[in-house]
């Protein structure tokens, strides 16, 4: 039994929609966490978005940051202001 053309190319342009939200989703186009994590050797370091890239990634936690904590783009981790009433 032969496949019709119509649900072939259907089912083509499915797979390559859905390669493509694979793709997006492994850059990190969904991701609304304020860091990434960068892999360095056998290990991660946690950078955030707006690195300052003169600062050597060493300078970098390894250790993602606890809840109300952030990252600064020298490396530094500090805590956030807790949101005003």
């Amino acid at each position: 039994m032969r496949i019709p053309k119509k649900i072939r190319i259907s089912g083509v342009v499915l797979a390559m929609v859905v390669a493509v939200l694979f793709f997006v989703n492994a850059l990190g186009v969904f991701d609304d966490k304020p860091y990434r994590a960068v892999p360095h050797g056998n290990h991660y370091h946690y950078v955030p978005i707006d690195r300052d890239m003169s600062v050597p990634l060493d300078a970098f936690p390894t250790v993602p940051p606890r809840p109300g904590e952030r990252i600064l783009p020298n490396g530094q981790i500090v805590r956030e202001n807790p949101p005003e009433n």
